[in-house]
């Protein structure tokens, strides 16, 4: 059985790994500021859902047959990339469009949670870094021959770590959300996620 002390480790490592920005951060932040905390909580839940699905994809192996196969990983890369490209370009269009006083329902315009939930579980499966992070991981903390009680542990271990994680970095955003919601700031905002999503789309593509 998997120790206390690798618990720890293990939850310890997935935190620092959902903490540093990238994709996953940029959809929580932009729901929570956009569309409140709810929302911002829901997108961290579906990122936590797709975490769920690549920690047992990868202990049961069938994760690292993704990591091994260049075209499988080629697949998923561009599919990912062309996804957070048409989020970052939605968004681009939204500012472009507020900043000409025309009024329309965006990608990024107040969302509900089963549309930023939606999102969040779909970033994160079209991230096949994280199948590659869950592969060179969860083996470290596995036996030689896991049983499935270790694998579910280690799975709902790296989900609780990720649904804390975006649900507290979604409420403390949801609560500037009155500031982030002016139309001035409301285009600063989508400017800046669309350049940084578009810009992570193309730097997975040519990773």
């Amino acid at each position: 059985m998997v120790s206390g002390v690798q618990m720890l480790a293990f939850m310890g490592v997935v935190l620092l790994a959902a903490m540093v920005p990238g994709p996953d951060f940029i959809i929580v932040t932009h729901h929570a500021a956009v569309s409140g905390r709810r929302a911002g909580v829901a997108a961290g839940l579906g990122i936590a859902s797709g975490v769920f699905v690549w920690a047992v994809v990868a202990a049961l192996g069938v994760a690292s047959l993704l990591a091994a196969s260049a075209i499988a990983f080629t697949v998923v890369k561009l599919i990912g990339a062309v996804y957070l490209g048409y989020l970052g370009l939605k968004a681009l269009i939204g500012a472009w469009r507020r900043g000409e006083k025309v009024q329309v329902k965006a990608q990024f315009t107040a969302t509900g949670a089963g549309v930023a939930f939606r999102q969040g579980l779909v970033t994160n499966l079209l991230n096949p870094k994280c199948a590659v992070f869950f592969v060179a991981l969860m083996p470290q903390f596995l036996s030689s021959t896991p049983h499935v009680g270790e694998t579910l542990l280690l799975s709902a271990l790296a989900v609780l770590v990720s649904a804390v994680w975006f649900s507290v970095l979604a409420n403390l955003v949801g609560l500037l959300k009155r500031f982030f919601t002016s139309p001035k700031v409301r285009k600063v905002l989508d400017s800046v996620t669309g350049t940084i999503l578009v810009a992570f789309g193309i730097k997975i593509a040519l990773d």
